[in-house]
């Protein structure tokens, strides 16, 4: 349950009616067997409202554990990174989170934002050319998921990755290792810093992911919403029910919407069929020791160098190198 991108609705319905990834991605991941939609299409601007609040709750901790070690490790961070760094964030995300890096670091040369929403990273890139004159920003619009080009680097820089929240928990192991990959390959003679979720006690990932609230309830079955809005489909959103569970062995947490009733659901012509009880799987959660990890990260040709954890060892903060 991260926000690696977002976008504005707007763009949103514009990319859809361009090149119909949201629509093939429901009628492929719908007609499966098992159900199943990409946790990517989570985030339209009511997705990513919601998950603000979610990040707010008590019962998640996760982001609030993350901040708390960029703001007491800053300086070990900067240190490591070194001076006239070139920052790369993958998925822009909270600006509060790479403030604090930008804070700490020793002549930042400048901060290449990649995210699929122009609109949100422009308004990040004049969020930060205002507080930080000297800072060379440059936007990439890009899904960070897919084969991209960043622009060349500034003659002197030492380019560094940032890639904060425990969005790398949302990939399956080949994926995570695909993107580790990808990340060396643009961070070569740099280093990435990315934040990791740890395994922990199954009954605070339970309350993490099953809010009182209900608002992580709520921004799983917004996907449903959104196929409503932006496809003409006929969701009933009472209809499905919100599950969240963790499975140990394979340490992650899984989330579903449970079809409550036999229904039919009809998308872009055709027709959709829900048994009771039925589950469409929306996202996966994985969960890592940090010596599962380092090994993951070695496996993908980084080098680890160091590690950060808060006292309750609920989070992780990771230094790698490009050997």
């Amino acid at each position: 349950m991260n926000a690696p991108n977002r976008r504005s609705p707007s763009e949103a319905l514009t990319s859809t009616a361009a090149n119909g990834d949201f629509a093939r991605a429901l009628l492929a991941g719908l007609k499966a067997t098992p159900k199943s939609l990409p946790c990517k299409f989570f985030y339209d601007e009511a997705g990513s409202v919601l998950f603000d609040r979610i990040c707010e709750l008590p019962e998640y901790y996760p982001t609030r554990t993350e901040l708390a070690l960029l703001e007491a490790r800053a300086s070990e961070f900067a240190r490591l990174i070194g001076p006239d760094a070139e920052l790369v964030e993958f998925g822009a995300g909270a600006v509060r989170k790479v403030r604090l890096l930008l804070d700490a670091l020793d002549r930042p040369h400048g901060y290449l934002p990649i995210d699929i929403s122009g609109d949100y990273l422009q308004g990040v890139a004049d969020k930060l050319d205002a507080d930080y004159p000297s800072l060379r920003v440059r936007p990439v619009v890009a899904d960070y998921t897919k084969p991209f080009a960043l622009p060349a680097k500034s003659p002197g820089a030492r380019r560094v990755g940032f890639f904060p929240g425990s969005t790398i928990g949302n990939f399956q192991r080949a994926d995570a290792i695909a993107f580790l990959r990808m990340a060396a390959d643009k961070l070569a003679g740099g280093g990435l810093l990315i934040g990791v979720d740890l395994v922990k006690d199954p009954a605070i990932l339970h309350a993490a992911y099953n809010d009182a609230a209900g608002v992580t309830a709520a921004f799983n079955k917004n996907i449903l919403a959104r196929a409503n809005t932006e496809l003409g489909a006929d969701f009933d959103l009472d209809g499905f029910a919100h599950h969240a569970f963790y499975d140990p062995r394979a340490q992650r947490i899984e989330m579903h919407l449970v079809s409550l009733a036999r229904q039919r659901v009809h998308l872009l012509g055709q027709e959709i069929l829900f048994a009771e009880g039925e589950t469409t799987h929306t996202e996966d959660s994985h969960k890592y020791t940090l010596d599962g990890f380092r090994a993951l990260a070695s496996e993908a040709g980084f080098t680890p160098r160091a590690a950060w954890t808060d006292p309750d060892r609920l989070f992780s903060i990771h230094w790698l190198e490009v050997t």
